[in-house]
């Protein structure tokens, strides 16, 4: 294979405004193709969370027992769109597979290598990005709950828990009081995170990748990719207007529309759209002291950013474009009324979907029949968490260096 100088990465996302950023700087000519919707995926509207406690699998048998009390039908976060039954059955079947206890073993221990110091991942790419200072922030975060015996339940379950590199202590009685400001009514319990963070804001982020991966000389082609073709030692993505695009490698990084891309080529990549809610608000009385908080009993996460209070919630499987569903948006609003926390009445309100694979780990490699076409999608709730490691990832097989051995287990082929 000839040396590979022109890469084009399709999807503008944190993956691929990280991946094209770093792909640049090492010296390639890189062109990053981005629809130019900033809202429409996971990137914009996500909490802002660089979760690194978050090592346990998602299929499991105790996600599975717990599957029926979390339906939104019941008051919980979790929904399947019915009329998008045809996607989310077979992606379910293969969800049930991946909750056996081998699976889950290997999904363990495959995340605890990927979520390796993500906060630190991130400050190498802000350093290399030149971001502003605060940027990135090494806060941590904390988990509360309403009454005692949800404390003891959650307590019990977070010390089983698989927490990587990050850290939890139970918060003292004082620490606890800090929520009078803010809340009708003090949290009866709750623990401390150390060595997990928070972004300032998710968009203002990925503003500052793109600014520094153009001031770097990267080339930015707002437009939809339809199709992508490998030719001899090259490859052409085809635009939706008919502009074709040469390079001689390319990295899918659409998120959770990475799928009708993968298919021409003879990939079977089982995304779906795992669709999460959010509203913002730019008035607001939580203190910059507070931290990122998450509400487990209610499945809500509150946090401050540069431009407003954002709080999220729901996980609706479906079509990754279809109609948000305005209820979501009202249950988390009621939340916040419950709570007593500070917001507007008629808040910014956010739908987008995770782009997320059956096993709840990410696709990041090479194509085995096309060599050309690398990949980078699937990253579920860990996208913007995962997106600077990933990065560094694929800047390591593009300059031909040796990929750790535990990033085999990331192939798309593991699905057929």
């Amino acid at each position: 294979m000839t040396t590979a100088r022109r890469w084009a990465v399709v999807g503008g996302g944190l993956v691929g405004a990280a991946t094209a950023l770093r792909l640049q700087a090492a010296g390639f000519e890189t062109t990053l193709i981005d629809r130019g919707d900033a809202r429409r995926g996971a990137s914009f509207g996500n909490i802002g969370h660089i979760a690194a406690e978050q090592c346990e699998p998602m299929p499991s048998p105790a996600t599975l027992r717990g599957a029926a009390g979390r339906l939104f039908a019941f008051g919980g976060p979790l929904d399947f769109r019915v009329r998008d039954a045809s996607l989310w059955g077979p992606w379910a079947l293969r969800f049930l597979a991946a909750s056996r206890p081998a699976a889950v073993a290997h999904g363990a221990e495959v995340l605890a290598h990927l979520l390796e110091d993500p906060v630190g991942a991130w400050r190498r790419l802000a350093a290399l990005a030149e971001a502003p200072e605060g940027l990135i922030r090494a806060t941590g975060h904390t988990v509360v709950w309403s009454t005692p015996e949800a404390a003891r339940r959650g307590l019990a379950s977070w010390s089983a828990a698989r927490t990587g590199g990050a850290r939890f202590r139970v918060m003292e009685a004082e620490e606890l009081t800090a929520y009078d400001a803010v809340l009708r009514q003090r949290p009866a319990g709750g623990i401390r995170f150390t060595g997990t963070g928070q972004v300032s804001e998710p968009q203002a982020v990925r503003d500052a990748l793109l600014a520094a991966f153009a001031a770097k000389g990267g080339q930015t082609v707002h437009a939809d990719a339809a199709a992508i073709r490998p030719a001899a030692d090259a490859v052409e993505v085809a635009l939706s207007d008919g502009t074709i695009i040469d390079a001689d490698r390319v990295v899918v990084a659409a998120g959770a529309w990475s799928e009708r891309l993968m298919a021409p080529l003879g990939v079977r990549a089982p995304l779906i759209g795992e669709r999460g809610y959010s509203v913002q608000s730019a008035q607001h009385d939580w203190p910059d002291d507070l931290p990122l908080t998450v509400f487990e009993d209610r499945a809500l996460a509150v946090a401050r950013f540069d431009g407003g209070l954002r709080a999220s919630s729901h996980v609706e499987f479906g079509a990754p474009s279809a109609r948000p569903d305005p209820r979501k948006w009202r249950s988390i609003e009621a939340h916040l009324r419950e709570l007593g926390v500070a917001f507007s009445a008629q808040p910014d309100r956010w739908c987008g979907p995770r782009p997320t694979l059956p096993d709840y780990l990410p696709a990041i490699g090479r194509l085995n029949a096309h060599p050309q076409v690398h990949y980078a999608f699937g990253h579920q709730h860990l996208g913007l968490t995962t997106a600077a490691r990933t990065a560094e990832i694929v800047e390591q097989m593009a300059l031909g260096r040796p990929a750790p051995g535990w990033t085999d287990a990331l192939r798309i082929e593991r699905f057929g």
